[in-house]
């Protein structure tokens, strides 16, 4: 059902949480998640605390109510005493700042010179010392979209969760090898006006966030949106996988809040979206009390030094890549595919300025490495690497450049050397003289009567390949059949 948002008073929000490719963020333990039987179990109860302003927080009490008790499941070499809480925190890793101011500078933010690491209460479960550590790093960027600037308010840097492992009433089995693994938060204004501004906002912030030092599959990224219209209390929408999700459950999230104003139910809330584009009440939405100074952390200092270093060698967006493979005189389908992996990028603009003359013959050299090769010859991608890396596609892109190869015996000397026919034999292409092809191509005809001629063409390419030149062959079947 179409929706007049403008009317509505429609607002909404992102919030991005994404890991980190770093060690934990203040232990310096492996952040990988294990499928290995656990080494130990211990269990707690958690109870809600007062805040920095001495109250306690609402969603903070309604887990306390619960009387729920957890269990812990972990690693004697890797997890440390600091995700099992029985250990100050250490001091935060560097590599993970980094990376989160490098997310806070892609999204043109300010940054906080010195700031405070907090502890934000967090008794569900899911943190061992019932709270989460975040610093707050950056404020005030945006992000551009056709629907026109979305403000970005934060850029923190937090601690991960434990994940569950298995739930049932009352209690909770969570494994600590994902608590304390590096997550950036990006909070957006409420500011977008519809629901496609807020799924293009996902998909761009998404994009940026993939071209810095992040973990990439299902579960290392989590959003949530933000939403309300007038009259009704804001609700947060958690549990977003896929954003082509967003528009669905955004319009049946005003929906529900329209059924809300006419019963006069308008409280806000967090609410879990489910798969067919429905939510489900998860809790109550939680207020500002639950947050306070950790005093195990000094005060972090990011020094104007720090930030200009990291202002040198930010990572390019997809968008300036593609722009310039465009400007290089690639063709769509190439620029797709060098952009499918960010290590063709790199083996891309290495190779270009070793032959520029045509851009779209160093992406299918690459596409032939990295795939056909590997396909065809059946040989794993490991050995093929070994073979055909990446100084040997420019040995052979320099032997084209200077004349010595030509550009349609490319594919064939690739093939040789995954084959394992040394450099140096592999480049020489004897080819076969005129009248030796015109007696393959007749014979061929002969025993084969009656087929078009790329059919023919398929056989003596097949018999002869990388040793004519398969213009002039074609040319000749197409005369010898004419005649």
């Amino acid at each position: 059902m179409a929706h007049d948002y403008l009317k509505l008073g429609f607002k909404a929000g992102l919030e991005i949480h994404q890991q980190l490719d770093t060690p934990k963020l203040f232990s310096g333990a492996p952040s990988f998640l294990r499928t290995d039987a656990p080494h130990y179990t211990l269990q707690r109860k958690l109870h809600a605390v007062a805040g920095e302003m001495g109250e306690v927080d609402v969603a903070a009490a309604h887990e306390s109510a619960q009387g729920k008790t957890f269990y812990y499941e972990g690693y004697h070499d890797t997890i440390s005493l600091v995700e099992l809480d029985e250990e100050p925190p250490r001091p935060i890793n560097e590599q993970a700042l980094d990376v989160a101011l490098q997310v806070a500078l892609l999204l043109n933010c300010e940054m906080y010179p010195v700031t405070q690491v907090m502890r934000k209460t967090v008794i569900d479960g899911s943190n061992t010392g019932g709270f989460q550590r975040t610093v707050l790093i950056a404020h005030d960027g945006f992000i551009e979209t056709s629907f026109g600037k979305v403000p970005v308010d934060t850029v923190c840097l937090e601690e991960d969760s434990a994940r569950i492992i298995s739930k049932e009433s009352g209690k909770t089995v969570f494994r600590l090898d994902r608590i304390g693994i590096p997550l950036v938060e990006i909070a957006t204004a409420p500011a977008m006006v519809n629901p496609e501004q807020v799924k293009e906002a996902a998909l761009h912030l998404g994009d940026i966030l993939r071209v810095c030092t992040v973990k990439r599959g299902i579960g290392t990224i989590r959003q949530d949106v933000n939403v309300s219209i007038k009259g009704h209390e804001r609700v947060e929408i958690k549990g977003f996988q896929d954003p082509a999700m967003m528009i669905a459950t955004i319009d049946k999230e005003i929906e529900r809040q329209l059924g809300d104003i006419k019963q006069k139910k308008v409280v806000g809330a967090v609410r879990n979206a489910l798969p067919d584009g429905t939510t489900e009440f998860m809790r109550p939405m939680p207020g500002k009390a639950r947050m306070y100074p950790e005093t195990d952390v000094p005060l972090l200092k990011i020094g104007l030094e720090r930030i200009n270093r990291l202002k040198k060698n930010l990572p390019k967006l997809k968008s300036d890549i593609r722009a310039e493979l465009k400007k290089r005189g690639l063709n769509d389908e190439m620029i797709a595919l060098v952009l499918s992996d960010s290590s063709y990028v790199d083996s891309f603009l290495m190779l270009i300025r070793v032959y520029s003359k045509d851009a779209n013959l160093v992406a299918k050299m690459i596409a032939l490495w990295r795939q056909e090769i590997a396909t065809k010859e059946r040989k794993s991608l490991g050995e093929i690497t070994k073979l055909l890396h990446e100084r040997v596609l420019e040995s052979i892109l320099e032997k084209v450049d200077a004349g010595s190869l030509d550009v349609r015996d490319v594919r064939t000397v690739m093939f040789r050397i995954a084959q394992g026919v040394s450099f140096k034999s592999a480049v020489v292409i004897e080819k076969v003289d005129d009248n030796a092809l015109e007696a393959e191509v007749r014979a061929i005809i002969k025993e084969k009567p009656g087929l078009r001629a790329n059919a023919y063409m398929g056989l003596v390419m097949a018999k002869l390949k990388g040793t004519i030149d398969a213009k002039k062959a074609m040319e000749l079947i197409t005369r010898i059949l004419g005649s």
